[in-house]
């Protein structure tokens, strides 16, 4: 089973990487995909707070960070558990056109912790909350593209980002 979903990755990977937009466009998304290393929270957190008020606020955050610290206890854990290599380091003819942040690739991080504070910013406030699940998606997809993750690792990243999201709020709820 494990060789089947490699094969596919190997396939999707290959296919996306060597698939390439004006090199404008990829100046951009590397721009873009750069935001899903946690930029772009502190503006959605001033955002936020300018609409919501300071009462309200301060729950989602508290939430917000509650499903992050179960995100990277369970990413670490994954991560260290299988010790899965990149794209870029399994094949050569995948280069990496954005820097890794690490040196093993499943889960994406970048989709699970995302997903997991913007899967709370949903809960509490849908009408801007769905913007914010559809950020870890596109970043995740973009990390396909550029070389440094496996579609799988995007997917089981989501999963896991919704897992922490819940175990999250679980606590959220156990404690206040």
């Amino acid at each position: 089973m494990f060789k089947k979903i490699a094969e596919f990755d190997n396939r999707v990977s290959v296919y996306w990487t060597n698939r390439h937009f004006s090199e404008k466009t990829n100046k951009w998304l590397r721009f873009y995909v750069r935001l899903g290393d946690g930029y772009i929270w502190a503006l959605f957190a001033l955002f936020l707070f300018w609409i919501v008020g300071w009462d309200n606020f301060l729950p989602i955050l508290w939430q917000a960070l509650m499903a992050l610290a179960m995100s990277l206890i369970i990413y670490e854990v994954v991560k260290l558990s299988t010790k899965r290599p990149r794209p870029f380091a399994a094949n050569p003819v995948i280069k990496a056109e954005v820097p890794p942040l690490d040196k093993y690739s499943f889960p994406s991080g970048h989709t699970m912790n995302n997903l997991a504070v913007a899967s709370a910013v949903f809960f509490a406030v849908p009408q801007y909350g769905w913007i914010m699940m559809l950020l870890p998606l596109t970043w995740g997809l973009l990390r396909v593209y550029f070389g440094v993750h496996w579609l799988t690792d995007i997917i089981c990243g989501f999963l896991l980002g919704v897992v922490s999201f819940v175990l999250g709020h679980l606590l959220w709820i156990a404690i206040f």
